[in-house]
């Protein structure tokens, strides 16, 4: 691949093309950028489209900013031709038009964005045969089940029901009575005890239910 022209003619060719293009372009670009634009039309090699955009701004024709290590350079607004009224109402009407676009397509795109989302959400066409395949299974299963509780014939009555919560309740509410009897009144021992409580039961052989991880149930 060829690597353009490099003499003085070429410099001062490279240099014509740059302006001309900065100012017909109108915006900023970088020396790698101006080259990759520039290249394949007009066979500038890279060397001199640095030093052409470098040369530019040492004689104030274009203006050059340095980024960190980057240079960028436009062309100087001062020396383009001032727009007419005209020009400028004409420029004001296609920037509104074009942020008209922008906005519309911006709302597409967000509406595509959502489409794309819940499309990749949802579960692809297998997918959702296995899935009525499993719960057709799981349909099947619980039906069996459901039939042979109904022929069961050990079912509970309500008023068997009923006779067993009640008993729960009763023998809940002793056991909490006999606790805190049993708790009084080893409080009271325990007051003119010389030892440690733990000591005590020991001594005494007492177990409580946090010994065997037991608790009352929870009132109903």
């Amino acid at each position: 691949m060829s690597k353009g022209r490099e003499g003085p003619a070429a410099g001062g060719a490279a240099a014509a093309v740059l302006l001309r293009y900065l100012r017909e372009q109108n915006r900023p670009y970088s020396a790698q950028d101006a080259f990759g634009n520039l290249q394949r039309e007009h066979g500038l090699g890279k060397a001199a489209v640095v030093k052409a955009l470098e040369q530019l701004a040492q004689q104030g024709r274009v203006r050059e900013k340095a980024y960190g290590k980057q240079k960028i350079y436009f062309a100087d607004q001062e020396q383009l031709p001032a727009a007419s009224d005209a020009e400028l109402r004409h420029l004001d009407g296609e920037i509104a038009a074009l942020s008209t676009k922008v906005q519309a397509l911006q709302q597409s795109c967000r509406q595509k964005e959502a489409e794309l989302k819940d499309l990749t959400n949802s579960m692809t066409t297998p997918e959702m045969a296995k899935e009525i395949e499993e719960l057709r299974k799981d349909c099947t299963s619980y039906t069996e089940k459901l039939e042979r509780i109904k022929s069961a014939t050990n079912h509970v009555t309500p008023e068997e029901k009923e006779k067993v919560c009640g008993e729960q309740k009763l023998y809940c509410k002793e056991w909490r009575r006999r606790k805190r009897m049993a708790t009084e009144l080893l409080e009271a021992i325990l007051e003119g005890y010389p030892k440690s409580k733990k000591q005590f039961f020991e001594e005494v052989g007492i177990e409580t239910d946090e010994d065997h991880n037991v608790s009352l149930p929870a009132a109903v």
